[in-house]
């Protein structure tokens, strides 16, 4: 492998503040500065001294074209490009930019969904720089991250409800803050780290999967003799080939500005992990986004498919993506870090019970925040927790709630030191375990949202979350503005336990995999939305669109129109799956099938014509077993084909989304259960796809 300079090539390609400070007037830098941390406005002037420097330092990098990069309602990313020339009369051009052109771009805003905000025939939409996310080179290309809306203001995308969430936290944040004495304190950034699970298999197997090319799932596949019962794979050695993935993959995020940090085997054979360094949200977002981009750009160049879809496999694990979630201040203050005394540390004390109220009060939109037809097929299964939210906090933290709720002194046990072997370093105990069944669970400093999907724009839960956190504080504030400042203390105590008594039935330290838990956990009134059409519909909850509206992140009909367009993508998607599945029985699996039952039926009769007496008891199971099969395949696939047409015709997406769910997957699984069997005792050389052994276990 090519080794490189690390530190000269890490953000190489982007125009960062270090370039920014280098290349810009320092007059116009404050002002870029000034305008990323606090949103405001750059005038005409400055814009177009910006995208001057911009284009230069653009150009000298090998960028012909700039493109505002922007995330849409379909859950990727959108470009539109455009060069930097400017032709000259006398037939010459030149390389221009404006500050206009940096500032608002015009995309057409018709054929991205809108969830009825917009008419098809109503096409003006907007870009609007980003200033707070740096842009970078691609390909060529300028890429200037922007958020997007349309002609009358509506946010069309994921970023600006974003930014409106990380807005709203931090206004909350900083009055709390400074009636609590941090009055240096002016704003609060929430950070993200996402950490990103995938699979690589053989490229050239991929493009045999018709389900995989359509969909993103194989929809049908004996399991392999092997899966993942050895538990080999997770952190194992690294294979060459996917080693030198993984460099150049690498390489790739580091010049544009992603900081990937972690590596390794994941659980499942073929499957792997990515996790970067914490960022401010929005950036995280915007860095998440262009890694999926680029794992599968550098798997093309390995001869890999980059496989994000939450569970490609039936059987083995699916792919998640952990949401790890902080709040720090303009001063450097984690307000998630509990510190050595967290029983006498108030500020964590008080952004950690607003935390619990706010996960507690809006579970449901928690979990709608991560509802896709994807993620429905992993949640609650023993890869990824149960689709009951819940919260864990660990044993040290829960003895000082417990503290709190009863009224009595805290006394930490502090950390142990483990011995290991006389010659191993001495390691200190942590004070808490780690839960990887639950939902959402605290991890020493921050925490972690373990439901997210492996495919998902991680701005979605963390728009829930800001937005969720945001209104406890500002019940806080209210609670606690007119309180004396010699009763302070005690009025602050008194709140955290009411929150705590109003809230705990949320906390919950053990398996999360336990049947016992599902059924306490609906004992404690806890919800339990096992599923997408179950999920989306509680966005259109009174107290939901109240919460959206109070904090400015969407007006009623912005939050309407994203439930709409969740359960048509949701339709659409297990709609294409069903003629996917469809049509691989009826033209690849049959073919492969009836090949089969011929040539072991022939060889029958031909010992039968040469020995009468001889027995072919073990090609006669074959023929019956595979043509029960083809009876139980052929009434299945008639059964989906029949519901499939109904589906169609079902106007209402919402109750179009409940018989995709009850009905058209019902019948997926029943025909795949009738291939699967079949598939199970049919060569290789009869398949007309790649099976799982092959896909999962072909890399060397």
């Amino acid at each position: 492998m090519e080794s490189i300079n690390v530190p000269e090539t890490y953000g190489s390609l982007v125009f960062s503040d270090t370039v920014m400070k280098e290349r810009l007037p320092k007059d116009v830098y404050k002002t870029v500065s000034k305008c990323a941390t606090t949103g405001t406005h750059l005038e005409a002037d400055v814009a177009n001294t910006v995208a001057a420097v911009m284009k230069n330092w653009a150009v000298e990098h090998g960028a012909t074209h700039y493109t505002h990069w922007f995330q849409p309602m379909t859950g990727l990313t959108a470009e539109k490009h455009d060069s930097f020339i400017d032709p000259c009369p006398n037939g010459t051009v030149i390389m221009e930019f404006s500050g206009k052109e940096l500032i608002k771009g015009e995309p057409d805003a018709s054929s991205f969904p809108s969830g009825g905000l917009r008419a098809t025939f109503e096409a003006r939409g907007y870009t609007a720089w980003d200033p707070s996310s740096p842009a970078f080179i691609k390909d060529g290309t300028l890429y200037i991250p922007t958020a997007f809306c349309s002609y009358g203001g509506e946010a069309l995308d994921k970023k600006t409800p974003l930014l409106r969430s990380m807005d709203a936290l931090s206004k909350q944040a900083v009055k709390i803050l400074n009636l609590l004495g941090a009055k240096d304190v002016t704003h609060v950034d929430t950070t993200v780290g996402a950490e990103q699970e995938y699979f690589l298999i053989d490229k050239d197997l991929y493009l045999k999967r018709k389900d995989l090319l359509m969909t993103g799932r194989t929809l049908l596949g004996a399991a392999a003799p092997k899966g993942q019962e050895m538990e080999d794979h997770y952190f194992g050695v690294l294979k060459p080939k996917v080693s030198s993935y993984m460099h150049d993959l690498d390489q790739e995020l580091w010049k544009l500005g992603v900081p990937a940090k972690t590596k390794h085997n994941e659980v499942a054979p073929s499957q792997h992990e990515l996790a970067p360094v914490f960022e401010t949200a929005n950036v995280a977002v915007d860095h998440n986004q262009l890694t999926m981009e680029i794992m599968k750009k550098v798997a093309d160049k390995h001869n890999f498919a980059c496989l994000l879809h939450e569970k490609p496999f039936e059987g083995v694990n699916g792919s998640g993506k952990h949401n790890n979630w902080s709040i720090v201040t303009n001063t450097g203050i984690n307000l998630l870090d509990p510190g050595k005394t967290p029983d006498q540390n108030t500020y964590f004390l008080v952004f950690l019970l607003a935390t619990i109220a706010a996960v507690d009060e809006y579970q449901d939109l928690m979990r709608a925040s991560v509802a896709t037809a994807g993620n429905d097929h992993r949640l609650g299964a023993n890869e990824a927790p149960p689709a009951v939210i819940s919260i864990f906090v660990g044993d040290e933290l829960a003895k000082v709630l417990k503290s709190i709720e009863n009224g009595t002194a805290f006394k930490s046990t502090g950390k142990t030191e483990m011995g290991l072997a006389n010659v191993l370093p001495h390691i200190l105990q942590d004070t808490t375990d780690r839960n990887r069944t639950s939902p959402f669970a605290f991890t020493g400093n921050k925490f972690e949202f373990r439901m997210p999907g492996s495919s998902l724009s991680v701005a979605d839960p963390n728009i829930v979350l800001n937005t969720a956190v945001a209104e406890e504080l500002s019940k806080f504030y209210e609670q606690l503005k007119d309180v004396p400042a010699d009763q302070l203390d005690d009025a602050i105590t008194e709140l955290l336990k009411k929150t705590l008594d109003d809230h705990k039935r949320i906390l919950f330290n053990g398996n999360g995999y336990t049947d016992e838990w599902i059924e306490e956990a609906e004992k404690r009134g806890l919800e339990n939305l096992k599923a997408l059409p179950d999920a989306i519909p509680t966005l259109l909850k009174d107290k939901n669109v109240a919460l959206f509206e109070k904090h400015a992140i969407f007006t009623k009909a912005e939050v309407e129109s994203r439930y709409e367009i969740f359960l048509e993508n949701y339709n659409k998607t297990i709609h294409i799956e069903s003629l996917t599945m469809q049509e691989m029985v009826r033209k690849d699996f049959t073919a492969g099938l009836i090949a089969y039952i011929k040539d072991v039926t022939c060889e029958a009769l031909k010992k039968k014509q040469l020995f009468p007496d001889l027995k072919v008891s073990y090609e006669e199971k074959i023929i019956k077993t595979l043509d029960e099969a083809e009876d139980v395949i052929n009434t299945a696939l008639e059964k989906l084909a029949e519901d499939t047409k109904k589906a169609e015709e079902i106007s209402d997406e919402a109750e179009a989304s409940r018989f995709y769910h009850e009905t058209i997957l019902t019948d997926m699984e029943e025909l795949r259960k009738g291939v699967d069997s079949a598939e199970a005792i049919i060569p290789e050389n009869y398949l007309p796809y790649p099976t799982y052994g092959e896909m999962l276990f072909s890399l060397r």
